[in-house]
């Protein structure tokens, strides 16, 4: 499958006359809950040629293949790929973006450029807001604990639930992005107890295809529980952050004239 979305990247690139300067997977296959039937949830930071910045008029700034973009190859119905154009994506970057941060964490890289890619990581920890990330996470496993409650209990759910709690007590105890695999999350931050080990026996359900017959109440304490305790923390000032977009627009200008330089 990899040989396939590197060969879907490049004639992206081809077709939409584009540089692609970075590719990972995200979503279930990098939270190490996939089934065999799990989407490849492929995203990825784009740059145009110059020409396309010299407009006075704001531009299309993402590409969603399939969905709303096409490309002249067959595709893996189960790929979906979607990308960010880089001044898109810096700008995100400034306001602590969970979802571009859990890309530039993605243990599966299907194609980077390793001087953008290290200077993102250079300036992450001088731009991260852990208030931000953390209101986003739990508001994301507070609508779909709400999904869960007034409809049948259902696994996926409960893993979207559940996850992103975990990466808010995360950054609650250390202040930066975690690791993004559970149960790297489970070792660090629950006990070896019933909790954990209802989580993990959920997990496997996940991995196999199977669903939920009843809800879990073990699991539903331990999610309200962590509602209550991110919420205090959410209610912190928030950490005062430097505003980088001086670095950033360096970093933009730097990546353009390098991404373009042998053509």
């Amino acid at each position: 499958m990899k040989e396939h979305i590197i060969e879907v990247l490049n004639q992206i690139e081809t077709e939409y006359a584009i540089k692609i300067l970075y590719a990972c997977e995200a979503g279930s296959r990098t939270w190490g809950i996939s089934s065999e039937d799990s989407d490849y949830d492929v995203r990825f930071i784009y740059i145009h040629k110059t020409d396309w910045y010299l407009s006075i008029d704001q531009k299309r700034d993402v590409l969603e293949i399939p969905k709303h973009d096409k490309v002249n190859i067959s595709l893996n119905p189960l790929v979906d790929m979607s990308g960010w154009e880089l001044t898109k994506a810096l700008r995100l970057f400034r306001k602590s973006n969970p979802g571009l941060l859990e890309w530039l964490h993605s243990t599966i890289i299907y194609s980077q450029t390793n001087s953008f890619v290290d200077k993102m990581q250079q300036l992450e920890p001088q731009i991260f807001s852990p208030n931000a990330c953390i209101y986003h996470y739990v508001k994301m496993a507070k609508g779909n604990f709400k999904a869960i409650q007034e409809k049948e209990p259902n696994i996926k759910t409960y893993m979207n639930v559940i996850r992103p709690l975990l990466m808010a007590k995360y950054i609650q105890k250390y202040n930066r992005m975690g690791n993004l695999e559970m149960n790297s999350l489970i070792k660090e931050l629950l006990p070896n107890d019933a909790l954990k080990t209802n989580i993990e026996n959920m997990m496997k359900l996940k991995s196999i295809g199977e669903n939920l017959k009843e809800h879990n109440f073990i699991i539903d304490t331990f999610i309200n529980e962590q509602f209550s305790n991110l919420k205090q923390d959410i209610s912190k000032p928030k950490r005062n952050i430097s505003d980088h977009t001086p670095q950033l627009n360096q970093l933009f200008r730097e990546t353009l004239t390098k991404a373009w330089d042998d053509n």
